[in-house]
């Protein structure tokens, strides 16, 4: 049974293929191969044998990807124990990786990715240094089988939530991130005066200066909660001065200075349905998205709230609605945030020897009233099933009276 499931080929004939690393293809094939793309064209032979899926009338793009949230750590927001994000008792946590905290028998994760979301970044939480962010699959019963690539970045938070790490001021946050950062350069060096305790106390455990190594070398991005404009220019001087690879995060206020974000080559993840203003963004907007890809920033988007991680292809169209185009809007829930999150060579898109994360929409998946008909992750086709269509079909004929 393994074998034939290992060998199985579907082809998805006959829809309108958006495979967002080139134009739309009318009347297309994606051929799917042992949990690849093996072809994407009009001309595509289909060979015989193949498990064949009718999708004229339908489009066809990649899964959406989602560059947020605690997907499979949380599982009720004000049930502690089904909290597995938070390291508590440690401002900086970067060696914190969440990886095992994941349960792949979530029922978030099912509810979620039958509305086209394959693949998600699995974000720690915290105080200043949150800790290292994972990226998975939504399908497979063991987190060796979900993961795409641990750690995907280092995330630590600038924003008003972290005032209490610098003492209560957005200065002292900054101050502390730069202690940390410069503590961590200090050890590379000096690992062994560290061990016979010759050096100075440093601002955190040689397991957290250890895993910061990779982010001062350039190889793991550090991701960065920041959405005051001020904020966002602090995070933008110590990525410079660090020599940091470095992702915002939030970013509401990000509008007012797309070209400095872009001449830095800094991308950015937003939520462009988010408008209420607060003393951490009085300026945040709907336009917030647009006016950033229109000023030349590679814009991904995300969907912070976990439970409603489905709700991605609505910050998508929210993003169109305010001025963002339609096809800038489907490369930033799909091939922008696998090039962000550094997997752009195996995600993102449909082209031949990627994964097979592909999803069938009854029509354009940033409209309401899109259905959707198939979802594949990696080849497989996910069951439209969740606790909650299961709940419906339970309680949608009651039983009588007695």
């Amino acid at each position: 049974m393994i074998a034939f499931l290992l060998a199985q080929t579907i082809a998805i004939t006959g829809g309108t293929v958006y495979p967002v690393s080139g134009p739309k293809i009318e009347n297309a094939t994606v051929l799917i191969r042992d949990g690849r793309i093996a072809a994407v064209g009009a001309n595509v032979a289909v060979p015989a044998g193949a498990t064949r899926i009718d999708a004229s009338g339908k489009w066809v793009t990649p899964g959406l990807i989602d560059g947020a949230g605690q997907m499979g750590l949380r599982e009720i927001g004000a049930v502690q124990n089904t909290n597995e994000a938070t390291l508590r008792g440690n401002e900086v946590a970067a060696s914190f990786n969440v990886l095992e905290g994941i349960n792949p028998a979530s029922t978030l994760i099912a509810v979620n990715r039958m509305e086209g979301i394959t693949t998600t970044l699995a974000v720690p939480n915290g105080s200043l240094i949150w800790g290292q962010a994972v990226l998975i699959d939504l399908d497979g019963a063991t987190i060796e089988a979900m993961r795409v690539k641990s750690p995907a970045a280092m995330v630590a938070d600038l924003s008003e939530a972290a005032k209490d790490a610098g003492g209560g001021s957005r200065a002292g946050v900054a101050q502390r991130l730069r202690r940390v950062l410069n503590d961590a350069r200090e050890y590379a060096t000096r690992r062994a005066d560290y061990r016979r305790r010759q050096i100075q106390d440093l601002s955190a455990s040689a397991a957290d200066l250890e895993a910061l190594q990779p982010v001062l070398r350039g190889e793991l991005p550090l991701l960065v909660v920041a959405n005051r404009r001020s904020d966002i220019e602090t995070a933008l001087r110590i990525a410079q001065e660090y020599k940091l690879r470095l992702i915002l995060a939030g970013a509401a206020e990000g509008w007012m200075i797309p070209d400095e974000i872009a001449a830095a080559g800094v991308p950015v993840l937003v939520e462009p349905m988010d408008n209420i203003p607060s003393f951490d963004a009085l300026g945040i907007r709907y336009e917030n998205a647009p006016l950033l890809a229109k000023g030349g920033v590679k814009v991904a988007l995300m969907e912070t709230t976990t439970e409603n991680t489905r709700d991605l292809r609505q910050q998508a169209g929210n993003a169109v609605a305010s001025g963002m185009t339609w096809v800038q809007a489907l490369r930033a829930v799909t091939l922008t945030p696998a090039e962000i999150l550094g997997v752009a060579d195996r995600y993102g898109s449909l082209e031949a020897g990627k994964v097979a994360n592909v999803v069938v929409w009854t029509g354009d998946p940033f409209d309401f009233s899109t259905g959707i008909e198939h979802v594949y992750i990696r080849g497989r086709e996910i069951p439209l099933r969740s606790r909650q269509t299961e709940l419906l079909e339970r309680y949608k004929t009651l039983p009588p009276k007695y």
